[in-house]
């Protein structure tokens, strides 16, 4: 019975292990703008976009003047900034999602869209970027 127990209970951590393994392989699953925000980027910058301060810095997005560029949400999320890790293994139609979400909601409305395209071209600079100069 024990040798059972065991054996159900490492049958139950392979079967997380790989699950978790195949979410980090195959990247986020979520499309939108609002499900990723949801999933990847409120936990920091919570849930109305206000940010928050406590063991760090997490910078508010709603109100932020800095998303009035179009492109600077998404060298933020290639390149990550301060404490922010970079976000990199979102896809470009996913990066482009997110950035049009924030900046449009929480209070935003700046004109102008982010395309998968600009993701594109940004990503390849951003990695040329870190290869000539690293950390």
């Amino acid at each position: 019975m024990r040798k059972l127990s065991f054996l159900i209970a490492g049958a139950a951590v392979a079967a997380l292990s790989g699950t978790a393994f195949a979410q980090f392989a195959s990247g986020y699953s979520w499309k939108t703008g609002p499900e990723i925000y949801t999933h990847v980027c409120q936990g920091c910058h919570m849930p109305d976009g206000k940010g928050a301060t406590g063991a760090g810095m997490y910078p508010a997005l709603a109100g932020n003047r800095k998303l009035a560029s179009p492109l600077y949400p998404v060298l933020v999320m290639l390149k990550g900034q301060k404490a922010m890790p970079s976000f990199s293994d979102l896809t470009d139609d996913q990066i482009a999602a997110v950035a049009n979400y924030v900046r449009g909601n929480f209070g935003n409305s700046f004109p102008g869209t982010v395309t998968a395209e600009q993701v594109k071209a940004l990503r390849a600079q951003a990695v040329q970027q870190q290869m000539r100069a690293p950390g």
